[in-house]
């Protein structure tokens, strides 16, 4: 209901077109679709985000001023004090009047991913919803998207222990915060789809309020998460980033996750077999494409082009991407032995290869590789640095080339093209003569980027040491063999 004395220039939510309506108006943004192309068929591989009329029709975007809307609740971006002033609180503030600003010192405060509850005061909104985002540093990014996501979250929350029929949410995140746009909508997304499935009984209406700037960004994300149909359901599945958190949308760490069998010792020993017998010509390496010979001769031959053979690689990458996705790869995350840290002196990614946590001999190669696909997806998408700590390895953990071959033969080019550096730290004479021959023979474009490194400090004139994490034993071994480290000035290599 909207209060005595309401504006006319207040918008009721319920006058807006929902997400499944928008589809109507044919914006031509959709993803084009290859109808032969069965490996993005949604029965090979079913979407996480699979289309959901109802859900769509609760789903609102609107390109506007929050205060301005007429929902049972808005959501207000502040910090911990609740004295922000940026233009989303700022347009409240001025709207609400005097009286909410003297309601926010009773909160005593907010902390970060927290939801605090005021009243709409002279708002057409009823209830204000207050939150913290989380201040972004990627060296800290997994505790970023929690919070971010406790943000949307607990807003929805309290939003069903309240009863509200409706809910709009700004842009939870401020530019002064400095999280990326695109990776705090996915959150966004994603959070209130999973909220929508599970508990979405009690919401009448989301709307998602968003500026000029934001609405480009929110328009091309949305599709992956709330589909208006199957054909876009079908294209969007390949856009799909590889984390989608668990069943409520929370940011997963591999490394915390346990498996546990509900009666350990019957259920699995019993259908261990016939898994076994289920997997004879559908292991990973049996899928790949075809006979790599017969493809080379199909190409001297003129009768594959160079799209085909795009197209095919695509679709193979994909099959391993869906797969990880899939498999629970805990015990591979549990090695620590590939992680993200923060960035290099240019503020590209940089990601962590520890080549003594690798016990190749004891662990799953192929579980490795699909770990690696899945860690890697999103990152790749940007420019990234890789650090390999070769530091005390021994034989049981060198990689096999020809496993490290299918690897860059697999993965997806944005993996190859994005890479701008692989620094070698601590090499031995042998290392360098295997990398020399596999780089050269082996693969190609990978032997330029590789930089041999013999010291930490030579890797701190690359990448601040407060911006990488190295595990404590090469930091000893560092230190004992190349004696303590002395800050410098030097140029970055």
């Amino acid at each position: 209901m909207d209060p005595l004395g309401a504006r006319s220039q207040f918008v009721d939510h319920q006058s807006l077109p929902t997400w499944q309506q928008q589809l109507e108006g044919g914006n031509g943004e959709e993803t084009p679709l290859d109808p032969n192309d069965s490996l993005l068929s949604l029965e090979s591989f079913p979407s996480p985000f699979p289309f959901r009329p109802h859900i769509n029709r609760k789903v609102i975007l609107f390109c506007g001023d929050i205060s301005l809307l007429n929902c049972t609740a808005i959501v207000n971006t502040s910090n911990e004090s609740l004295n922000d002033n940026n233009p989303v609180s700022d347009s409240i503030h001025r709207l609400a009047g005097a009286e909410l600003r003297d309601d926010l010192l009773k909160l005593k405060g907010c902390r970060t991913g927290e939801a605090k509850l005021t009243k709409g005061f002279n708002l057409a909104a009823r209830y204000i919803v207050h939150t913290v985002g989380p201040k972004y540093k990627s060296k800290y990014r997994t505790a970023a998207e929690s919070s971010l996501y406790s943000c949307y979250r607990n807003t929805l929350q309290l939003a069903a222990e309240q009863s509200m029929a409706s809910v709009g949410f700004c842009v939870v995140t401020t530019t002064k915060r400095g999280y990326p746009l695109e990776d705090a909508t996915h959150i966004a997304f994603r959070t209130v789809r999973r909220f929508l499935e599970n508990h979405g009984n009690s919401l009448e209406a989301v709307v998602f309020a968003v500026s000029d700037t934001e609405e480009p960004v929110y328009k091309k994300l949305m599709p992956l998460y709330f589909p208006r149909s199957e054909e876009e359901e079908r294209a969007s599945l390949p856009l799909i980033p590889s984390d989608i958190g668990n069943s409520e949308g929370e940011p997963v760490i591999p490394e915390r996750q346990i498996r546990i069998a509900e009666k350990p010792g019957t259920l699995e020993e019993e259908e261990s077999l016939e898994s076994d017998l289920g997997q004879v010509g559908t292991h990973a390496f049996a899928r790949m494409e075809g006979d790599v010979d017969k493809q080379r001769k199909q190409i001297l031959q003129g009768q594959m082009s160079d799209v085909a053979l795009q197209k095919q690689h695509q679709r193979n990458y994909n099959r391993w991407l869906c797969r990880a996705r899939a498999e629970d790869l805990s015990d591979i995350a549990a090695l620590k032995a590939l992680y993200q840290t923060g960035v290099d002196l240019c503020g590209r990614t940089v990601m962590i290869l520890v080549g003594r946590n690798i016990p190749v001999t004891l662990i799953d190669i192929e579980k490795a590789l699909l770990y690696f696909i899945h860690v890697m997806d999103h990152i790749t998408v940007k420019e990234y640095v890789m650090v390999y700590f070769h530091t005390l390895t021994g034989e049981h953990n060198h990689l096999d080339s020809e496993f490290l071959k299918n690897l860059y033969d697999i993965v997806d080019a944005k993996f190859k093209k994005n890479l701008k550096a692989f620094y070698f730290v601590h090499p031995t004479f042998r290392s360098k003569v295997s990398t020399w021959f596999f780089t050269t023979f082996s693969v190609s474009g990978l032997k330029d980027k590789v930089r041999y490194l013999d010291t930490l400090q030579q890797l701190f004139t690359c990448i601040q040491p407060e911006q990488i994490d190295i595990p404590p034993f090469v930091l000893d071994y560092d230190a004992r063999v190349n004696g303590p480290y002395h800050p410098s000035h030097s140029s970055s290599l």
